[in-house]
């Protein structure tokens, strides 16, 4: 069982992937990543099929996770992707590589003794 510690930056980690997990939020990044800050107007206009309301929940979860921050600017919220938070997602999808390296590395020795 992990530490409390562990478990908390798990977890944490958890609700990242939960957020990145979902098409219309990955889409909604690529645009802020693309063209930087954007208002919840701009989004939506993006995503015709979807109402303001539907965009707006989805960046909520998206902020929730820390991967977005919103800031007022006038009436408009706008929203600009946290690279910070981004990075965490690098460093926890390296982790698991290297492990799954090491895994495979040692399977490969117990094959070739045999």
């Amino acid at each position: 069982m992990p530490n409390k510690g562990a478990r908390r930056r798990l977890a944490g980690a958890a609700a990242l992937f939960a957020a990145l997990g979902d098409p219309t939020r990955l889409a909604l990044l690529e645009h802020l990543s693309d063209r930087g800050p954007a208002s919840i107007t701009m989004l939506a206009d993006r995503f015709t099929a979807m109402t303001r309301q539907g965009v707006t929940k989805h960046l909520h979860v998206l902020a929730a996770a820390g991967v977005i921050d919103g800031s007022r600017l006038g009436r408009e919220q706008v929203w600009a992707l946290n690279t910070a938070r981004i990075a965490d997602a690098q460093r926890h999808l390296d982790l698991i590589a290297r492990e799954w390296d090491d895994v495979l590395s040692r399977l490969k020795a117990h094959i070739e003794q045999e």
